[in-house]
């Protein structure tokens, strides 16, 4: 693959210290520190996922088994799992900590795994980061669950720090039968 232009070893590693201490603050329950590292403009996705079938006309492509053809949001004709802004995501950081949050009560205990960050363009104001993750959830009471996806982000860089300003969160379950799709990947 083809060097992108404008990374270098420093910016993959800044990249990667902005996504693990996103990680640390997220399990640490900081979650009013975290909305601090998302720009007001912020929009973030979780597409639904579809399965569809194998379309024999296009065997021998790629396309033929992409995952964009599973994704579903509101640019297609589908719906997606989530679709938010800064106000809403900014309501939903309140809601953790209002003293009527029964169904976070106990708080789950959760353990992010960043891994593969990939920067895949980058220019002055902006880059665009490919990454995956596990997301370890637990909750007194009930089941673990691992959670496991891919996040394509667009990050700006606003003065000497990185803040995303684009997320799109593409889940790997084929059937959501997960206890919670409320958690901040």
């Amino acid at each position: 693959m083809p060097r992108v232009a404008g990374v270098t070893p420093e910016l993959q590693h800044r990249v990667e210290q902005f996504y693990y201490r996103e990680a640390r603050l997220l399990d640490g329950r900081r979650y009013q520190t975290w909305l601090g590292l998302c720009t007001e403009d912020i929009r973030y996705v979780m597409p639904g996922r579809t399965n569809p079938l194998v379309d024999n006309a296009e065997r021998g492509r790629e396309e033929m088994i992409s995952v964009e053809r599973e994704l579903e949001d509101s640019d297609s004709a589908g719906l997606p799992i989530r679709d938010e802004s800064y106000p809403y995501l900014a309501m939903r950081v309140q809601r953790a900590y209002a003293p009527n949050s029964w169904a976070d009560n106990p708080p789950a205990r959760t353990r992010r795994i960043i891994g593969n960050v990939e920067i895949r363009s980058a220019s002055d104001d902006a880059l665009e980061v490919v990454s995956n993750f596990h997301l370890f959830f637990s909750r007194p009471g009930s089941s673990n669950f691992l959670y496991a996806g891919q996040r394509r982000d667009v990050l700006r860089r606003v003065e000497d720090d990185l803040r995303i300003a684009a997320r799109v969160i593409v889940m790997d379950v084929a059937d959501i039968q997960v206890p919670t799709l409320g958690l901040f990947f």
